[in-house]
């Protein structure tokens, strides 16, 4: 087991310090809550306001973003002229979502639209050749993409002289040259003046709608019925919870909890979440679930439970979907167990600094997940490969620090295609090149990683006694949220635990034990995957925790618990 590295935040100036205990005296908090508000950048009564309390009105003019005169024009157009209008999305979380709020509110005000998802494996990623023909012959002549296109060129092109305008709703970083659509929304566009740049593909889609709803004098409670389907993409992205989405996820959220849509109601009953929803439980129970259907059979699957507004039709299809997800949880286990026995069972990877493995009956649609769980156990750059088309294909993911598609890149002439970002990327090549492609990928990634990214790390935020822990602290800690990247949830370090009582091991994988520190109150503490440590701390070797505070809801009483990140001992 890989020692983690717990990095701590730096300590601050003594105008830092300044800061934090005016906020401490104006919000009448502890010195330890105004501290974790200095770190995520709120360093005065007005900005705390804001933070912890979200509104609507704090959203941007949606006019402020490039194009979207031209592509509201383009839509009203179309509905006034009755025109065929294709809703057309990518086929992951954001995608499908994306394409359920835009052409479920859409059709409440205009009949004549349809939407289109393409086929994981047949057709890839994007705006495809298949789309643009299906199009056609369907007699569209608007589509509004959203979650891709920026990149599309040759169909944009090709779609416009075949007499088929294009609204593009993206969020990825668009080249040198943008498609000749009639409205290129996305607010990566280095044109582009629009003050948040992290909207998911659904959230640009959502600011269409908003443009709409200004211009054509539209109710705007209409769209925010949609929210619920607006944070399950923010979640699922992974984009950062800061400014712009995090007004979209409080509301989301709140949506989420009090008043879902039925499709995400049946598919909350199926995934057996309990209690409030929380980004960290939508990222976990709605969004593989979502993804899943794209992944073994075709995300349609997933826009139709999205948009079922039937509960016996939702809850059939949220259980073909959670079926699905279940294959998709079998392949991943599998697959994921023969990629770790290959690695420990091959010399060469003892000392590579990288992972690239090859077979080719691997399902396609598992890949990137796999090569996420042997980061989780190795922490190194890994691609997973699997043949498809004749072809090898695969996924690579990255550890923090290193650009992953730079060191792909650096390989570009044994591959025939790749394309992603510094974390994540997706890459083709013959299948003659596998074993010199992983020979060039770990010289790369040898002659450039640095010792300590191969080393998984914990952010800590802070030194906290426990006596600081309080039912007031934590309701406050609370109202920090939503959490995700940007403003995670804070993880504290406390030293010189004292056990209280036999720490308890659970199915020989995890850990539970009781623990004060001095004078505090004891404190309930778990940790799973972390049965290892049981062993040291049942034989009284001393050791310091770091963790992030939950609360514990067991027969209506509810308690305050350790959620342990790691242990450390001396």
């Amino acid at each position: 087991m890989i020692e983690k590295r717990w990095i701590h935040y730096p300590p601050f100036t003594p105008e830092q310090e300044q800061v934090a205990q005016r906020l401490a005296e104006s919000l009448k908090v502890s010195p330890s809550l105004a501290t974790l508000l200095v770190q995520r950048g709120i360093l005065d009564f007005d900005q705390s306001r804001d933070f912890f309390r979200p509104e609507i009105r704090h959203l941007h003019d949606p006019f402020l973003m490039a194009d979207m005169e031209q592509a509201v024009e383009r839509l009203i157009k179309a509905i006034e002229s009755n025109e065929k209008i294709l809703v057309y999305g990518d086929y992951d979380v954001d995608g499908t979502t994306s394409v359920a709020l835009f052409y479920g509110f859409l059709k409440r005000i205009y009949p004549n639209l349809d939407y289109y998802i393409p086929d994981r494996y047949e057709e890839g990623y994007g705006v495809s050749w298949q789309g643009v023909d299906w199009a056609e012959a369907n007699g569209y002549t608007l589509i509004v993409t959203l979650d891709c296109g920026v990149k599309s060129i040759d169909k944009v092109t090709v779609a416009l002289e075949k007499g088929i305008d294009f609204i593009i709703c993206d969020h990825h970083r668009p080249g040198d040259e943008l498609p000749p659509a009639v409205a290129v929304l996305d607010p990566k566009r280095e044109d582009c003046l629009y003050p948040y740049k992290e909207l998911t593909g659904c959230g640009v889609g959502f600011k269409l709608l908003q443009a709409f709803c200004i211009k054509q004098g539209l109710n705007p409670e209409m769209l925010y019925d949609y929210l619920d389907l607006l944070v399950v993409s923010i979640a699922s992205d992974i984009v950062p919870i800061t400014g712009e989405n995090r007004v979209l996820a409080y509301y989301g959220l709140q949506r989420l909890n009090a008043q879902p849509r039925t499709g995400i109601r049946a598919l909350i009953q199926i995934s057996g979440i309990s209690g409030a929803l929380d980004i960290t439980n939508v990222v976990f129970g709605l969004g593989p679930r979502i993804n899943a259907a794209g992944r073994i059979k075709h995300a349609k699957e997933a826009v139709r439970l999205l948009l079922s507004e039937i509960e016996e039709e939702a809850m059939e299809f949220a259980e073909e979907i959670n079926k699905h997800n279940s294959e998709r949880r079998n392949f991943d286990s599998s697959i994921t167990e023969q990629a770790l026995f290959m690695i420990e069972n091959d010399e060469w990877f003892s000392n590579a600094k990288s992972t690239v493995l090859y077979k080719e009956d691997w399902h396609k649609g598992v890949i990137g997940i796999v090569a996420s769980r042997c980061i989780e156990k190795y922490h190194r750059p890994t691609i997973i490969l699997t043949q498809s088309h004749g072809k090898a294909a695969g996924s690579a993911r990255s550890v923090p620090g290193f650009d992953v598609y730079e060191a792909i890149e650096e390989c570009a002439d044994l591959l025939e295609q790749y394309g992603g970002h510094t974390f994540a990327a997706g890459l083709t090549l013959p299948l003659d090149n596998v074993e010199a492609f992983r020979m060039r990928f770990n010289e790369i990634v040898s002659s450039r990683i640095q010792p300590d990214q191969l080393v998984p790390m914990i952010n800590v935020d802070m030194l906290l006694e426990l006596e600081a822990i309080t039912p007031k602290f934590y309701n406050i800690l609370r109202q920090m949220g939503p959490f995700g990247p940007g403003n995670m949830t804070p993880v504290f370090e406390s030293r010189n635990m004292t056990l209280v009582g036999r720490p308890v091991l659970m199915k020989e994988k995890h850990i539970k034990f009781d623990v004060k520190q001095n004078n505090s109150a004891v404190f309930t503490a778990v940790g799973f995957g972390m049965g290892h440590f049981y062993p040291d701390i049942v034989n009284g070797r001393p050791f310091s925790i770091c963790y992030c505070l939950e609360e514990n809801n067991f027969r209506d009483k509810k308690t305050l618990q350790l959620s342990l990140k790691d242990i450390k001992l001396h």
